[in-house]
């Protein structure tokens, strides 16, 4: 009994010393933060044996990096050498090369460095062309065309390559249309100052574009002559093309004879695009028309994804084959243009080349892996644990010390460190030390990296880890309530909120199953709760209770659909409804692929996909619904 008390006083002791030291390094973070070098410095002396000293030393040196000498800079990145925090003060020690073009040094250290911004990046381009290295054209060119403003260290890089006509001028007339596209007016004005003074952009009449497109078009008339003049009314038109496809097809009638073939091909790709998110039928004959006059803009792949998608929904399977073929080859290996290939070489009756791309398909973890599964009769099943990891082996995992900042750093709620420092420290794992990790972080009540990290592995594989089932108790009580499928509900929060039960997103949902301030309310007078508070819905059962509930909501008024509920729980049961066909039949799979909002779709996906893995977990027998059976079939509107 005396050893037993004597220990539990130590543990106490311990726990207290612990939490006292890890405000001091909170403090210390603090003090890093707003320049405060003496308090850094006094909260250092605290610090010297906490698990998180290396930042300390970390923050101390970063704030002198200016004036620090060479050898010491070295010296911390030898002592930390294949850490995290080496990597960053590596990053800000070559930015400051870079900035001061001591490119000697710079190209002794660029090499060992891991992760790179896009201003490191441009300090790389920067210091090969100053030692005349042209071929940097090809690696440029991803940064040059996009629509977005990039860091100061890549002006001098595009400057050198426009002056000797390395990026001509229909780049930078390229790079202006993508802005425009993205309504990125600042950086389209930006670009346009490298070209000659003849074909700049108007800032009044793009401003006025801006502001009132509609009135804008109005005033053009014959007015369009220059480049210039084209570039600013098709970007009127794409204004009005958010908001209304048919206001601005009418406007494009009106001045269409004064832009060039080309121009007309790419506002009729942009119009069928647009349509075709809106499941406008029209969309199909606006892409043809794109795609055969005289000069064709080329469509991007963005725009050939939504053809594919018009075509899906009106069933037209040679469109369907013929468009992902036109896709970049990149492109056309995602898997969901793999398996919507294979189901158009089905319908063409070509079964060996549609099982050419089934067969390696449906070995993928995904969406589209359990569907081109299921195309080729075989139902989705979970072997044994292919490994099963040791207490030894986790105990192992425990002592890394990158491991043991990460959960120092989860302790004081750091979650943006915590993920770094896990991320940086799991990335050449092997399968059993990523399992090892996810079993930590499972311990740990870290939900979320035990599934990010289960989810990494390439042969071996725990799938208890990748789908785990917290609160289950809790849970099965609530869902049997209700009469959901607990696969689901399962999937679902998976997909929500990584079981992270505190956490808040930045459109202001809260908890495990994501519920925004106004739902909650609603649930909770529809559930008669008294005394509801909003700080409430980060308690477990009460988050359940409430998410539940409206999930049963929401799926008994969309025909009790999960497809639909699913998509109904992330955007609202209104938009679900209208994405429906308006007459026709929809396979459950195109309507979720022709979902228009990205997070939504990939969202659907997930969610179902998951379902399906929560129902061999949770062992709920060989019964369970196929994933085509989730799906459906979505009626008309």
């Amino acid at each position: 009994m005396r050893n037993y008390l004597l220990g539990l006083i130590l543990w106490v002791v311990s726990g207290a010393l612990s939490a006292s030291q890890d405000l001091d390094f909170i403090a210390a973070r603090e003090a890093f933060q707003v320049g405060n070098v003496k308090r850094l410095d006094e909260y250092s002396i605290k610090l010297q044996r906490h698990v998180l000293m290396p930042y300390v030393e970390y923050f101390k040196l970063r704030m002198r990096l200016q004036t620090t000498g060479i050898a010491d800079i070295r010296y911390f990145l030898t002592r930390y050498d294949d850490d995290l925090i080496a990597d960053r003060l590596r990053g800000d020690w070559l930015k400051i090369l870079g900035k001061n073009q001591q490119w000697s040094l710079f190209a002794i250290e660029y090499p060992l460095s891991v992760n790179r911004d896009t201003e490191l990046l441009c300090y790389y381009y920067q210091s090969r062309l100053n030692v005349k290295d042209d071929s940097v054209l090809p690696e440029v060119q991803s940064l040059w065309f996009t629509p977005t403003s990039q860091p100061e260290s890549c002006t001098p890089v595009f400057r050198t390559l426009i002056y000797s006509e390395q990026i001509t001028l229909e780049d930078i007339w390229t790079r202006i249309r993508f802005a425009l596209e993205e309504g990125q007016t600042g950086v389209a004005m930006h670009v346009s100052r490298y070209l000659p003074n003849s074909e700049l952009l108007n800032s009044a009449d793009l401003n006025n574009a801006a502001k009132n497109p509609l009135r804008y078009l109005d005033t053009l008339k014959n007015k369009i002559k220059s480049r210039s003049d084209r570039e600013i009314a098709l970007f009127a038109l794409l204004r009005l093309l958010r908001n209304d496809t048919n206001q601005a097809y009418v406007q494009w009638l009106k001045i269409k004879s004064q832009l060039t073939s080309f121009d007309r091909s790419y506002f009729l790709g942009r119009l069928g695009y647009r349509a075709a998110m809106r499941h406008d039928s029209r969309a199909l004959d606006w892409f043809r028309e794109a795609q055969n006059t005289p000069q064709t803009y080329p469509p991007s792949d963005t725009v050939l994804a939504w053809q594919v998608r018009a075509a899906l929904r009106l069933a037209h399977w040679d469109e369907v084959l013929r468009t992902i073929e036109k896709m970049s080859p990149a492109e056309q290996q995602i898997d969901t243009w793999r398996y919507w290939k294979a189901r158009a070489l089905i319908v063409k009756n070509r079964m060996q080349d549609a099982n050419n791309i089934l067969i390696p398909l449906s070995d993928e973890h995904s969406f589209y892996g359990q569907l081109a599964r299921e195309e080729l009769g075989t139902i989705l099943s979970i072997a044994e644990k292919t490994y099963r990891v040791s207490t030894d082996e986790v105990f192992a995992m425990e002592r890394r010390p990158g491991i043991q900042r990460a959960l120092a750093f989860a302790r004081m709620n750091l979650r943006t460190e915590a993920l770094r420092e896990w991320s940086w420290t799991v990335r050449q794992f092997s399968d059993a030390e990523l399992l090892a990790a996810s079993e930590v972080a499972r311990r740990q009540g870290m939900y979320d990296r035990a599934i990010n990290t289960a989810n990494r592995t390439v042969a071996q594989h725990d799938f208890s880890l990748r789908f785990l089932s917290p609160h289950r108790e809790a849970l099965r009580n609530i869902v049997r309530r209700h009469e959901l499928d607990e696969a689901w509900v399962y999937g679902l929060i998976r997909q929500e909120s990584r079981f992270i039960a505190d956490i808040k997103s930045h459109a202001g949902a809260t908890g495990l199953m994501q519920l925004m301030p106004a739902t909650a309310e609603w649930v909770a007078k529809q559930l008669g709760m008294p005394n509801f508070r909003q700080n409430l819905v980060v308690d477990v059962n009460t988050n359940l209770q409430l998410g539940t509930y409206y999930l049963k909501y929401v799926l008994s008024t969309l025909d009790n659909q999960p497809l639909l509920a699913s998509a109904a729980y992330n955007a609202g049961p209104g938009r679900a409804r209208r994405w429906r066909d308006d007459t026709r039949l929809l396979e459950g799979a195109i309507y979720a692929e022709t979902i228009p909002f990205n997070e939504t779709r990939d969202y659907v996906k997930k969610v179902l996909k998951n379902s399906m893995y929560y129902a061999r977990v949770l062992d709920h027998g060989h019964n369970s619904p196929t994933l085509k059976e989730r799906l459906g079939v979505v009626k008309a509107k």
